[in-house]
């Protein structure tokens, strides 16, 4: 490990954050997954999660974030911010002056003022921010992607995704702040993130949504069910179905894009495996699309996160645009905020927008304090 703290041409990553998302970052870094890059150091308010992982890659373990910047900012190049949805924001802002790049896992943030504080601290210091949204890597959605803009589909008319998983009430216990308005939200801001942004990267930009959301099967504030009508742009239409209340087990992550010339399915757990891959004018390499795109991952991360961090590190060494930057990160993070606002004013609500019932990253004055001795 101390030839990886002194090799310079490598990209050395700090980890902020030792929960559930973890995992993927570290086993992708601290295995030599990722070429030219390594794990250098971990941190969790936690100490058995820090502990964790700290030996079991042979990195130093810390329990507050300053004090890890204070003994390493020598030997750190990026910091991957994996705490709570609803800490996100303040932790880059504290972060950014540390003149690190920073990795932030989805979504970036859960208000809009949040996301802008964001871009605008890591704009002042310097620093690139990238946002997680690993699923665009997936190998079937890259060449989903490439068909879009080969323009193979033609006219677009209904691009729908579906997130149908299981969360039980022990998954939600297992901490204070899963499923709360001011630290997470429910499904579509939380496990349905990648599959909103998606539906959107694909589809273009949207005009405007109407949505509907209940609490069916757990006891948290935020919502484990909701559907969502888009209208985008160029007039297509769209649909959200999103699910946490799948039983027993996880279902599907999918999408559909349909169009006048196309239609193309990804489904598996976690939008990762071709499912329908059928156009009107053919290409050679459509008759083994689905034969060879069609593995179905072990769980709903899929393997996106390799080629992900594989991107960042391209884009840092390069110095060019990563595929997920700040404001690219934003543009999901409205469209969510936009499906909250409908849902509380049971309206359609236009994009652009300015939130005003939106309950997601709204804290009471208790609550701003909840996490303030908790730095990562």
């Amino acid at each position: 490990m101390e030839q990886s703290y002194k090799d310079k041409s490598m990209i050395r990553f700090a980890l902020v954050g030792c929960g559930r998302i973890a995992r993927k970052h570290a086993g992708n870094l601290g295995e030599g997954k990722i070429d030219g890059a390594s794990l250098v150091a971990v941190c969790d308010v936690q100490q058995d999660r820090a502990k964790f992982y700290g030996e079991k890659y042979d990195v130093p373990y810390f329990t507050d974030m300053h004090q890890m910047m204070k003994e390493m900012n020598s030997i750190i190049d990026v910091l991957s911010i994996l705490t709570h949805s609803g800490a996100h924001a303040d932790h880059t802002v504290q972060l950014a002056p540390y003149g690190k790049h920073i990795i932030v896992e989805k979504p970036m943030a859960l208000t809009l003022d949040a996301a802008d504080r964001m871009i605008e601290a890591c704009d002042k210091n310097g620093v690139r921010l990238f946002v997680v949204k690993q699923n665009r890597f997936n190998y079937p959605v890259v060449k989903l992607r490439e068909a879009l803009e080969a323009g193979r589909f033609g006219k677009l008319t209904l691009g729908t995704v579906r997130v149908r998983w299981c969360r039980t009430q022990e998954y939600y216990d297992q901490d204070d702040w899963r499923g709360t308005w001011a630290w997470d939200g429910g499904v579509f801001a939380n496990q349905a993130s990648h599959h909103v942004d998606l539906l959107q990267w694909m589809m273009g930009d949207v005009e405007s949504v109407f949505a509907k959301s209940a609490t069916a099967l757990v006891d948290i504030e935020a919502e484990d069910i909701g559907v969502v009508i888009l209208k985008f742009k160029n007039g297509a239409l769209g649909i959200i179905e999103a699910t946490t209340a799948t039983r027993p087990k996880d279902l599907e992550g999918a999408i559909s894009i349909l169009g006048e010339k196309a239609t193309v399915e990804i489904g598996g757990f976690a939008v990762n495996e071709m499912k329908i891959w059928n156009f009107i004018e053919s290409s050679p390499e459509d008759a083994e699309v689905v034969e060879k795109y069609k593995v179905n991952p072990p769980d709903v991360y899929g393997f996106g996160h390799t080629e992900y961090l594989n991107n960042v590190v391209d884009a840092i060494k390069g110095n060019k645009n990563a595929l997920v930057q700040g404001l690219e990160g934003r543009k999901s993070l409205e469209l969510i905020s936009a499906i909250y606002e409908s849902i509380e004013t049971g309206k359609e609500v236009k994009l652009r927008f300015s939130p005003k019932q939106c309950k997601l990253g709204i804290r009471s004055a208790n609550e701003q304090d909840v996490y303030s001795t908790q730095e990562c």
